[in-house]
């Protein structure tokens, strides 16, 4: 028997139910094919996100990290992922050619900071000008570390006072970042950081964030529990240590 035809002004409760009622008007074009399920797509979404991270894994991990899982991982498996971090590690110590703090002076900034920010990040440390200052103390100790473990990048450090005349103390420290000839970001003390208690792991998540170290960089400290027994830890239970080489607080 042929159907008849279906009115335009057909009453429909709900154009998405799967009833017998709505799959002939769909047929005869008066309501629109009912769009697809999301639930399969979202399946194979989770199910490749699941993949990837299997895959990954090993990703950001140390090779003292990975000689722990020799049992729990296949050999072949492994073995690529110590490979590649040799690799790493490789490029990385060839491009470590600062492994210092530069003290800088105002007359050649142009060439140790601007010009040299066209070959890596040039960081710049603006410190106080009196040994009261504590966040200023605490960055001077981080500073150190940081520039010796990131060898590729550039670390400076210049009194404020020395570099812009007048700079208010308050201000101190101050960090420029350089890249290619302009200031990329600007932390003016440590306000937006932990205070006094700022740790390197919390300068570490800048230089991830300004895109100077990749997050997988096995130079970076993770997972720590306890603060290192550093100077830094001292200044921070009020005992201040003092760097006899250390001429900004003159």
């Amino acid at each position: 028997m042929q159907m008849p035809d279906v009115p335009v002004n057909v009453p429909i409760d709900d154009p998405n139910a799967d009833t017998e009622w709505n799959d002939i008007l769909r047929k005869h074009g008066v309501i629109p094919e009912k769009p697809p399920s999301p639930t399969p797509m979202i399946e194979e979404a989770l199910e490749e996100a699941r993949r990837l991270a299997h895959e990954n894994r090993l990703e950001g991990k140390d090779l003292d990290e990975l000689a722990e899982l020799e049992d729990d991982e296949d050999d072949d498996f492994l073995e690529q992922y110590r490979q590649k971090r040799m690799a790493e590690m490789s490029t990385i110590s060839a491009a470590s050619v600062y492994n210092q703090v530069y003290q800088i002076q105002k007359p050649d900034y142009s060439r140790d900071v601007t010009e040299e920010s066209s070959k890596t990040h040039v960081l710049v440390l603006l410190t106080s000008s009196h040994g009261t200052n504590v966040e200023s103390r605490v960055l001077t100790e981080i500073w150190r570390e940081l520039a010796q473990r990131f060898g590729d990048l550039k670390f400076c450090q210049i009194r404020a006072d020395l570099c812009i005349e007048g700079y208010p103390d308050k201000n101190t420290p101050t960090v420029l970042v350089y890249k290619d000839g302009d200031i990329k970001k600007q932390i003016v003390t440590l306000r937006e950081l932990k205070g006094p208690r700022t740790r390197s792991e919390d300068v570490e998540q800048v230089l991830v964030d300004i895109g100077a170290v990749q997050l997988g960089d096995p130079r970076l400290h993770r997972n720590k529990s306890k603060e290192e027994d550093a100077p830094t830890s001292k200044i921070r239970q009020g005992t201040t240590v003092q760097d006899p080489d250390d001429s900004d607080w003159d």
